[in-house]
């Protein structure tokens, strides 16, 4: 007799197999590498800027560093919510003042509305950044044999889902 923990197909990946059990089950396997990934980046982000040289950092707090230093264009708190999807302003307003706080990036103000521009020591940081990325993760990662058109096609996929999720938010607000 055949137990439950004898060799055999293996189902989906899964963190919740009652999800699973959907018409979709392939989304509960990439909600599951979503929540792995999410933790593995925020985790690497926060070490990679410690060993760049910079103070120990949020997960947001590097994320917003790295947006106001591209481009080189001072960014608006509405900038940077938008582009990274913060629901919470108040978050992101409190990571810019920890960062100006830093001298990482500086406030200023166009007309009425607050901007924050980043400083050569937020730039410079930026840079050694950069190279711990291109040395730990951008090697690593292409030792994988993905084809950059694929790591293409999969992020605009991710950002497609993104689009989805936010909908599903706000129908789920509004029941």
């Amino acid at each position: 007799m055949a137990s439950k923990h004898d060799a055999g197909p293996v189902g989906p990946v899964v963190s919740s197999a009652h999800l699973a059990q959907s018409s979709l089950p392939a989304l509960s396997e990439v909600e599951f590498a979503l929540t792995m990934t999410n933790h593995a980046f925020h985790r690497w982000m926060v070490r990679c800027m410690v060993a760049a040289g910079g103070p120990a950092m949020s997960p947001l707090e590097v994320l917003i560093v790295h947006l106001v230093n591209h481009r080189e264009r001072p960014k608006t708190l509405a900038d940077i919510c938008l582009v990274l999807n913060v629901e919470d302003t108040h978050l992101a307003n409190y990571a810019t003042k920890k960062l100006a706080k830093a001298g990482l990036v500086k406030v200023g103000r166009t007309g009425k509305e607050k901007t924050i521009a980043i400083t050569e020591a937020g730039a410079a940081l930026c840079t050694r950044y950069g190279e711990v990325r291109e040395r730990l993760v951008v090697r690593a990662a292409a030792h994988l044999g993905i084809d950059a058109e694929e790591m293409s096609r999969l992020a605009a996929l991710l950002r497609a889902l993104s689009g989805s999720y936010d909908q599903a938010a706000r129908s789920a607000a509004a029941l």
